[in-house]
């Protein structure tokens, strides 16, 4: 029987062909009639079991007699069908849940000395059994069903690409830089004033001598942009990718700390790089058009999906994507905007738009702020029209009507404010849920000072409020954390992501960055402020990104394929995760991202002092 032990899976796969055969040697069977305990709280675990057939539930109970059928709405987690259970026990020394079995099993059984003698033995072994998500997905990343990943993707600013950069002088003529410039094969210089540097490109030079009229001796440091763009060497290429998508440049400079170590450039970040997000982007600024850059647009869910298939970090690609859709709407609307009328109003994106953690195109949520004071009539056609462009382009409409076509979310700077403040100031429901969405706003296009002054007049109202933040923490603990999906939920197949998993960990640490007055609307952002500041530990920091990086990345494999069967190429249940489609190392990993959820709310909970 012990031949036929499955060691492919996570983490028998860890082992060498040495410790294979020595687990095999001492594998027992154990068989346990329906009601029975294979470990009971506060005992020493015969060993690690792992299930041949049947069906067990942890519980938290401290009584693991009397009828399973009573007891089974308080199993948090079923386990079945090779799943293994024990490890953390044996560790600890004793356990603090019970196993019974729901129905006949029969299981393997790895005795505590044998187990610790692996674990004793081979790190990586014991990493997996810390039940720790970081640790796990890492392993799992390296050695599971991502070994295939595309390793170049996560190439550092360091990997060989940085340029030499070329330096003048102060009192370098542009004659001169243009000459150097030639002799180097340069497309630009770093004109050196002082202690400070500033760059010059070909087109800054031909700007200024055919455009302006400059005269060729003078001094190239008086064209400098000296508002440098820069990367820390140890960065990866994939940050510098974004960094010149969001700010519309061809290079940036590498700089650690106050050292200038070199240049690098579009060219050579695109060259590591088997995407198109370059020639969308390049499509995007050259549209002139509502038309090109429709079709422009188009060409994101094809990105996704390279990006997705040659293995990019989540939160790389949300980075980028959230990059993308800012130039698309910023673009937009210069195209729809009356150029007269750009200075005087804001556009700004909420929700996972407004934090950049959208991937597939999601709802639209945005709004307009205006100056107190504007006369513009045609306001609200043209926030009409850029709605239902929007549409056309495949951003579908917000269910809840939150977008700039309704005139309650077009406002001026005043009235933004003081409904910010009004929402606050109410405990309800619907009230605390536009509050969230409009908190994680920015601004993509025209006037941001608006915004700003609107956001800092809403946290001046706001500090130091307690019962706000108490009231405003409470919608965390809406939705029950369904950590029985082995069990209960398993009939229907299905469980909704955003609601078990992704809103307590977004909402929680939205009220955090809130009281704290951090201004990063992104939540991978606002926990790495928040341990900063010493408001969050940072194992918990830690465990919170791996959890919500874990959500998103496995909602997203299953609306790529939605996409695909789709006829319209719009997924209709966007949050659902069907639980029959997952492997079983990412049912796994899916059960200690939603313990990490469970504990988050008890923090939160004693935190704000909220009650059950």
């Amino acid at each position: 029987m012990p031949d036929s032990f499955n060691m492919e899976n996570l983490p028998f796969s860890l082992l060498s062909e040495q410790e294979q055969k020595l687990l095999r040697n001492h594998l027992d069977i154990g068989y346990f009639q329906r009601g029975e305990t294979l470990i009971a709280a506060g005992q020493e675990p015969e060993g690690l079991f792992i299930i041949m057939k049947g069906r067990v539930g942890e519980s938290d109970l401290s009584d693991a007699s009397g009828d399973t059928e009573e007891k089974s709405h308080n199993v948090f987690v079923h386990y079945e069908d090779e799943d293994y259970f024990g490890g953390w026990s044996v560790l600890n020394g004793k356990a603090i849940h019970n196993f019974i079995a729901v129905e006949e099993t029969i299981c393997h059984i790895l005795p505590t000395r044998i187990l610790l003698d692996l674990i004793a033995g081979n790190p990586m072994f014991a990493d997996y059994f810390q039940q720790n998500l970081t640790a796990k997905r890492e392993i799992a990343d390296q050695y599971g069903q991502s070994q295939d990943m595309a390793e170049f993707m996560l190439a550092r600013i360091t990997d060989g690409i940085i340029r030499e950069p070329l330096i003048v002088p102060e009192k370098t003529s542009l004659r001169e830089a243009t000459q150097l410039m030639r002799e180097h094969k340069a497309d630009c210089v770093l004109a050196k004033r002082g202690n400070r540097y500033g760059m010059v490109t070909g087109t800054d030079l031909l700007d200024a001598v055919v455009l302006n009229g400059k005269p060729l001796e003078e001094d190239v440091a008086d064209i400098a942009s000296y508002r440098l763009i820069s990367i820390d060497p140890e960065d990866y290429l994939f940050n510098a990718l974004i960094m010149m998508t969001q700010q519309q440049i061809e290079r940036v400079v590498v700089m650690r700390g106050n050292e200038l170590c070199g240049v690098v450039e579009l060219t050579d970040v695109l060259s590591h790089f088997s995407s198109h997000s370059h020639v969308i982007g390049l499509r995007v600024e050259r549209a002139k058009t509502v038309e090109e850059l429709r079709q422009a647009a188009r060409g994101l869910t094809e990105l996704i999906k390279a990006l997705i298939s040659t293995g990019v970090r989540i939160r790389f690609t949300m980075e980028l994507l959230a990059a993308m859709n800012g130039r698309i709407l910023g673009k937009l609307f210069d195209l729809l905007i009356p150029v007269d009328m750009r200075p005087h109003v804001c556009l700004i994106v909420m929700g996972s738009e407004g934090r950049g953690e959208q991937i597939m195109k999601t709802d639209q949520d945005n709004g307009l702020i205006y100056r107190d004071g504007l006369d513009w009539p045609g306001m609200h056609d043209a926030m009409k029209i850029f709605s239902d462009t929007l549409i056309s382009f495949g951003f579908p409409p917000c269910p809840g009507n939150i977008m700039v076509s309704n005139p309650e979310w077009v406002n001026t700077t005043s009235d933004w404010a003081a409904k910010l403040s009004r929402w606050a100031e109410s405990c309800e429901g619907t009230s605390v849920m536009n509050l969230a969405i409009a908190v994680d706003g920015k601004p993509v296009a025209g006037n941001s000072a608006l915004f700003k002054a609107a956001r800092g007049a809403f946290l001046r109202n706001i500090r130091n409020n307690d019962i706000f933040y108490s009231h405003f923490a409470r919608a965390s603990l809406n939705f029950e954390t369904p950590l029985t999906f082995f069990g209960s939920l398993k009939d229907k197949g299905q469980l909704d992501v955003k609601k078990g998993g992704v809103f307590p960990i977004v909402h929680g640490v939205r009220t955090m960055a809130l009281e704290h007055r951090i201004l990063e609307t992104n939540t991978f952002k606002r926990i790495e402020a928040l341990v900063e500041m010493g408001q969050m530990q940072k194992s918990m920091g830690d465990n919170l990104s791996e959890a919500l990086a874990l959500f998103i990345q496995q909602r997203l494999k299953q609306q790529i394929i939605r996409v695909d069967e789709s006829d319209t190429g719009i997924d209709e249940t966007p949050n659902m995760v069907d639980l029959q489609k997952l492997s079983k190392l990412d049912r796994e990993l899916l059960r200690d991202a939603l313990r990490i959820v469970k504990d988050f709310k008890k923090f939160l909970t004693l935190h704000y002092h909220l009650s059950n």
